[in-house]
C-alpha cells in the first residue's frame, strides 16, 4: 500500500461492517457543523472515518482534539474527489470493510440513515449501491439537487431525479418513498459494495468533478448489478459548495463529463449516432449562450467539445451488446421539461 506513511489502516471494530468515510479538503468548518450529526446518527453497522486530502487548515487537529474515535486517513496530498475516494475504498476493503459510504462534508444525517441502507444492502445481493433521500439543508422540506430520491438518464444522457429535473427541486411529499431501482445514485452519500467499486474501475478521476458518480453507476450496471434508492434512509445536503450553477467552469465540466461519460458507457452500435445527435443539442445550448451575450459559458461549451474529441482518443468504449437504457423508453427531458412544462418526474417517468 503506497500510502502508508499517510495512512494508518483503520482497525475494523467487531460487527462494523461499513466504512463510512468523509473526504476532506481545508472543511473544517463544514466537520464542525456537519460531523456531530453522523457520529450521533450512525449506528453500530458503521465505523466513521475521515480521509484528508492534505488539509493546512488545522482539520486534522481539531478531529483529534473532539473526535478521536474517528479513524483518519492522512493522505500527502489532495488528490481530488475521485483520486480520494478510490484511495479511501481500496484501504477500507484491505481492512475488511464490506461497504464503504462516500459521505460529503456538508450531509447532515438522520437516525437510522446507515442502519435502513445496511439491511436492504444485506437483503438484496443483486444491488451493489443504494442512496439515501437526499433533502435541503437550509430548506428541509425541499428535495435537494445532488440525487434527491435517485437519478436517471433520458434519452439524450441528461441526468434527472425523482423530485429534480434540471435545476427545479420539488416539495417532498412522500411522493417518491418506494424503494426503487435507478439509473445513478449521488456521490453525495453513496453507499457500495467495496469489491464492486473496485472491480468496475473506482471513480473516473479525469472526470475531476462533476458525473463521477454517474458513471460509476452506470458501468457498475453493466455489470450485472442493481442501483438503488431506500428513502426511508433520510440526509440533509446543503450542496453548491463546489461552483454555483453559473460558473463557466462548471458549465465545461458537466458538458466535457456528459460527453466522456456516453462515450465510455453506450453500446458501440449506437454509440456514434446517439453522440452526434447530443452534440447537435450542445450546439444549441451554446447558441442560446451567444444570444444572451453569455460569452463566457459559450466559450466553455467550445473547449469542453475540444477536450472531449482529445479524451476519447485513450477511452475505450463498450462492445456491441444492447444498454439496458436503450431497451427502456426514456423521455426527451428538454422536450418535458421545456416545451411541454413538466417540472415534476412524477410527469415524465417511463414506464418502466
Amino acid at each position: 500500500m503506497t500510502e502508508t506513511e499517510y495512512a494508518s489502516l483503520p482497525q475494523r471494530p467487531e460487527g462494523a461492517e461499513v466504512a463510512v468515510v468523509i473526504l476532506n479538503w481545508n472543511g473544517r468548518k463544514l466537520l464542525e457543523e456537519f460531523l456531530p450529526s453522523v457520529v450521533a446518527t450512525t449506528g453500530s453497522p458503521g465505523c466513521i472515518g475521515v480521509a484528508d486530502n492534505g488539509s493546512t487548515d488545522g482539520s486534522l487537529d481539531w478531529l483529534d482534539e473532539n473526535y478521536p474515535e474517528v479513524y483518519k486517513l492522512r493522505f500527502s496530498q489532495n488528490y481530488g474527489f475521485a483520486g480520494g475516494y478510490n484511495k479511501v475504498v481500496k484501504i477500507s476493503k484491505v481492512a475488511g470493510f464490506k461497504y464503504v459510504v462516500l459521505l460529503n462534508s456538508d450531509v447532515e444525517t438522520t437516525p437510522g440513515w446507515l442502519d435502513r441502507m445496511y439491511d436492504y444492502m444485506e437483503s438484496h445481493p443483486d444491488v451493489a449501491a443504494c442512496q439515501p433521500k437526499i433533502r435541503s439543508y437550509r430548506q428541509k422540506d425541499m428535495f435537494e439537487y445532488a440525487g434527491a430520491s435517485g437519478g436517471f438518464i433520458d434519452r439524450n444522457g441528461y441526468p434527472y431525479c425523482r423530485g429534480r429535473i434540471f435545476d427545479t427541486c420539488e416539495r417532498d411529499n412522500g411522493q417518491y418513498d418506494d424503494v426503487a431501482y435507478v439509473d445513478w445514485a449521488s456521490g453525495a452519500a453513496l453507499m457500495v459494495r467495496s469489491d464492486v467499486y473496485m472491480a468496475a474501475g473506482g471513480l473516473d478521476a479525469s472526470f475531476f468533478a462533476h458525473m463521477e458518480e454517474i458513471d460509476l453507476c452506470w458501468r457498475i450496471r453493466l455489470m450485472g448489478y442493481k442501483i438503488a434508492v431506500v428513502p426511508s434512509s433520510v440526509v440533509y445536503h446543503l450542496g453548491g459548495g463546489s461552483l454555483p450553477p453559473s460558473d463557466p467552469r462548471k458549465t465545461y465540466l458537466n458538458f466535457r463529463n456528459n460527453l466522456l461519460m456516453l462515450h465510455k458507457n453506450l453500446p458501440c452500435n449506437s454509440r456514434g449516432r446517439k453522440l452526434i445527435w447530443r452534440r447537435l443539442l450542445d450546439a444549441v445550448a451554446w447558441a442560446r449562450y451567444v444570444v444572451t451575450g453569455n460569452w463566457q459559458s459559450a466559450k466553455a461549451i467550445l473547449k469542453a467539445h475540444g477536450d472531449y474529441r482529445r479524451m476519447a482518443k485513450d477511452i475505450a468504449g463498450r462492445g456491441a451488446e444492447i444498454c439496458d437504457a436503450d431497451k427502456t423508453m426514456r423521455p426527451n427531458i428538454l422536450v418535458e421539461y421545456y416545451l411541454k412544462g413538466h417540472k415534476r418526474y412524477a410527469d415524465v417517468a417511463p414506464s418502466r
